[in-house]
């Protein structure tokens, strides 16, 4: 490591070196891919001092005899591989394994299946720093384990360890990207709406695929009358019962009548709708409420239950955590428009799905 700021020099094979020279040029850094003595040498390699005495004496194997430069890193300058590391260990929160780096490039893995928050402020903060580059997937985004979820580079081979140090500082201590798994809750499922043996064997089905494919189980499924006192203590004995359920799942109300039997049931169980319609199409009628601890999601007809819809967007948020509020259904607006071209946001169950067309 030499003193001060990155230096550069130049040497040309088959011209000597002065006496002592390839000791000073011990840990220099190659700027283009060369093969020498059968072997590969990609640029950013440090050379060692034998190294050096290789490529002055034997030259590249294709007889190019060009000047090359090399790049001679100061005491406050970071080899773009230890720069990669720090910028992917910034940049990694909880959820996320390191893998490389190769050529400068660190990819960072899924450690677990779940959903994906990128802190997109932070991140721009960091893209803003030039040199460094953080490329992501899409936050919201459904990940399985072992999913590249974000990469981070180093442009030049060789830069000022102040420049990730920057970036460092932007990215905070939380990092910008982190994996959320799932959690293992009991879903209630209730049913306002008469179904045939057949329907009801599919809406059944459809309704285990979205659980369980996101490591939930499914409690009882209610089929009740269009009566509130029938829905209330359906909801009850779902949220107030031995096994109550965290999230449940409520099916065939009319999302827009204040009067529905589901919203007055909600209501005498002290409960509160937080939400009605969430900005996103296909799905765009749901609608969310709380009943104490536990969270109702007003899903669309049972018509539309084998299709892809916001519902399954937002049902993995919020078996991964996110807290159901308005701040969390505000966020499906951003890529709301759950076309075909879509698809690869939903869970895997859902490739199953009919997809929407828009």
């Amino acid at each position: 490591m030499h003193t001060g700021r990155m230096d550069t020099r130049r040497i040309t094979p088959g011209s000597p070196l002065e006496p002592g020279e390839a000791d000073g040029l011990d840990g220099a850094v190659l700027t283009r891919d060369l093969v020498v003595d059968g072997d590969r040498w990609r640029k950013g390699r440090r050379l060692t001092r034998s190294e050096i005495r290789r490529l002055v004496e034997h030259g590249p194997d294709d007889g190019d005899r060009r000047p090359i430069t090399l790049l001679l890193p100061g005491a406050d300058d970071l080899h773009e591989d230890q720069a990669a590391r720090r910028l992917a260990n910034a940049v990694a929160g909880s959820g996320v394994t390191l893998h490389g780096p190769a050529e400068s490039r660190v990819d960072l893995l899924a450690s677990h299946d779940g959903v994906l928050r990128v802190r997109v402020g932070a991140l721009e903060r960091v893209d803003r720093l030039d040199q460094v580059e953080v490329f992501t997937r899409l936050d919201g985004q459904v990940i399985q384990a072992g999913d590249v979820v974000a990469s981070v580079k180093v442009a030049p081979h060789v830069l000022p360890a102040a420049v990730i140090t920057a970036a460092e500082r932007q990215a905070g201590e939380r990092g910008v990207v982190r994996v959320d798994g799932y959690q293992r809750v009991v879903v209630g499922v209730v049913v306002k709406e008469a179904l045939r043996a057949a329907a009801r064997e599919r809406f059944e089905t459809t309704m285990r695929l979205r659980v369980e494919g996101l490591g939930s189980v499914v409690g009882p499924i209610h089929y009740v009358a269009d009566d509130v006192d029938a829905v209330r203590a359906a909801l009850a004995s779902v949220v107030r019962g031995p096994e109550p359920a965290r999230l449940v799942l409520m099916a065939g109300s009319a999302s827009t009548d204040p009067l529905d039997a589901t919203f007055l049931a909600i209501d005498a169980l002290g409960g509160r709708v937080i939400r009605q319609g969430v900005p996103a199409h296909p799905g765009s009628m749901l609608w969310m409420a709380r009943i104490g601890r536990a969270t109702v999601l007003g899903l669309p007809t049972c018509g539309a239950y084998s299709r892809a819809t916001a519902a399954d967007l937002l049902i993995p948020w919020l078996l991964a955590g996110a807290p159901p509020t308005r701040a969390t259904i505000a966020r499906l607006g951003h890529g709301g428009v759950l076309t075909r071209d879509q698809r690869f946001r939903f869970p895997a169950y859902a490739q199953d799905l009919e997809a929407p067309e828009g």
